[in-house]
């Protein structure tokens, strides 16, 4: 019952309550310009590919060409926007698309066309606009208020959608009346006016007080917090499986168009832009939805709908039929990328939310990418019809993995961070890169109480696990049972004080509990130790750490 009336209060405000934030408005109205012009870039590109081949593996790997950047380059994209401004980030992904996008429209103009010419600058294009999403996500957070984060996330949809009503259409009119070359040069163009918006913005950046983690390790710990965060967890698999299955309808949409409806360009932008529509009526829905049911539910409803629609859309030889399952597909697709989408946002703790969207991203699109090559090669052994019915199918098989793992109920609460007082006593001259560091904490149990504070420590372990805790143990003394001693490693100080920082208000609660089972003393016994302080690589006279800067003292 709680949780139904914090969702309801999330929602409070109306649908169009973030565009009140100028901001955020201003953002969210030029990312309608942008996605026009990544829509008519992928119409572009997919008719293209039909002048340049008959292949309908070839036509199915524009798509995958779109959505690999997406997989391989969100990730390191959402560490960076963890680790940097994030509105720096925005404008050197959009900045890379804007001049990639210009030089393909110059090359076709100049004659200098071929397919995997066009494939390398769709994946180009897509890796701005994957440097460029999880940085804008991210800062979504600092352009509304919490209660109007699920509602600004809906309106990103929408953004989109808006342009996938239309766009397609467009493009396809483009298309025909231009070519491709004036697409491509349509799409350098639309990203401008984002450009400039982000370029305007006065983000209020305050730089972290440690320096930031090298991007290897900021990728290991987004990774680390998805894995033993079970709700990211969960919502990671089933947005992997969703993207696999359900790609057949986008991949081959320009087959669809040409072989089943016989159809030409217009056809193809037709049926996106029922597909767009769709869209936009399921992104407007997903505050109403998440207010009126739980998440499993609705992404179960969505994925049966989805499932009828691509039976439609495989037997259909009417454009108007076939119009009408892409509708479907759309709002449907998007109300269940949209609600996975809000959980991720609500499961993450700041310093880690533009990690986990690029996560979430990685899976989708991955998803999508690999679907794409999939329901293509099979598009080309056994036809498109028969391939769109076994996608239905397939969608349909995925619903059976939220029978194991249904999706969590989330909210902002407990996910902000806390600040923990008290500095750990220092009286070795450490810097940010001394360590290994272990940490020991003795706890005294009532014996009648073990099993108790065991769980409980199950609880912890996972908060250690995914703020950045290594080789993480609990020890019962042999000699005095009630004696219980937890142990972890950080590979650095600064690992360590980082991990510090990362304590949410629910893993605040987690940890009173686990100390309230404490009988000696008002606190447990904290215990941090040096791993090899002599022999260390850090020890020696010409290392670079800087011996004066006590930063040993620096606690969060």
């Amino acid at each position: 019952m709680e949780a139904k009336v914090e969702r309801i209060e999330e929602a409070s405000g109306g649908a169009f309550a973030p565009l009140r934030e100028k901001t955020f408005r201003t953002i969210w109205a030029t990312s309608l310009f942008s996605n026009f012009g990544q829509l008519i870039l992928g119409v572009g590109a997919a008719w293209e590919m039909t002048r340049l081949t008959s292949s309908a593996s070839m036509v199915a790997l524009v798509q995958t060409a779109l959505m690999i950047p997406l997989m391989l380059i969100a990730v390191p994209a959402g560490a960076i926007a963890d680790m940097f401004d994030q509105r720096k980030t925005a404008l050197a992904g959009l900045g890379f698309s804007i001049s990639c996008s210009a030089l393909l429209t110059v090359l076709m103009m100049l004659g200098y066309s071929s397919p995997w010419l066009l494939l390398i600058f769709c994946s180009l294009i897509g890796a701005g606009v994957a440097l460029f999403g999880p940085a804008w996500q991210a800062s979504i957070r600092e352009q509304v208020s919490p209660e109007q984060l699920p509602a600004a996330v809906a309106l990103g949809s929408v953004s989109y959608n808006v342009a996938r009503s239309f766009g397609p259409a467009l493009g396809g009119l483009i298309v025909a009346a231009a070519g491709a070359q004036a697409a491509f040069g349509v799409t350098a163009v639309s990203y401008i006016p984002l450009f400039a918006a982000f370029f305007i913005w006065k983000r209020s950046y305050v730089p972290a007080r440690l320096p930031p983690e090298r991007i290897d390790r900021a990728i290991l710990s987004g990774g680390r917090y998805a894995f033993h965060s079970p709700p990211i967890r969960n919502v990671l698999g089933r947005a992997l499986l969703f993207g696999l299955a359900s790609a057949s309808y986008s991949a081959l949409a320009p087959l669809i168009a040409r072989d089943l409806l016989h159809g030409n360009a217009s056809t193809f932008g037709l049926l996106l832009c029922a597909a767009g529509v769709g869209a936009v009526a399921g992104a407007f829905a997903i505050s109403s939805v998440r207010e009126r049911f739980t998440t499993e539910a609705a992404v179960r409803a969505c994925i049966v709908a989805s499932a009828l629609a691509l039976v439609i859309v495989g037997l259909s030889q009417n454009v108007a039929l076939t119009c009408f399952g892409f509708f479907v597909i759309g709002g449907t697709n998007i109300l269940s990328v949209g609600l996975l989408n809000v959980t991720v946002q609500l499961s993450a703790p700041r310093w880690v939310t533009a990690r986990a969207l690029s996560l979430f991203s990685s899976a989708l699109t991955g998803g999508i990418a690999a679907g794409a090559i999939i329901w293509g090669q099979v598009a080309q052994a056994w036809g498109i019809q028969i391939t769109i019915l076994v996608s239905a199918l397939a969608v349909l098989v995925s619903m059976v993995a939220g029978l194991r793992r249904p999706l969590p109920e989330t909210t902002l609460t407990g996910v902000e961070l806390v600040e923990i007082r008290g500095e750990p006593d220092v009286a070795l001259d450490l810097t940010l890169r001394s360590g290994p560091v272990t940490i020991e904490i003795d706890y005294s149990v009532d014996p009648a109480k073990a099993r108790d504070f065991y769980d409980i420590m199950r609880k912890v372990r996972r908060i250690r696990q995914r703020n950045g805790g290594f080789n993480w143990s609990i020890a019962r003394d042999i000699a005095d049972p009630a004696l219980w001693t937890e142990r972890y490693e950080c590979p650095t100080w600064g690992d360590y004080l980082r991990m510090r920082g990362r304590l949410t208000e629910s893993d605040r609660d987690v940890q009173a509990l686990a100390d309230s089972f404490h009988m000696r003393g008002d606190h447990p016994r904290v215990r941090r130790k040096l791993v090899r302080p002599y022999g260390s690589v850090r020890w020696r006279a010409e290392s670079l750490d800087p011996r004066n800067d006590n930063i040993g003292l620096m606690v969060p």
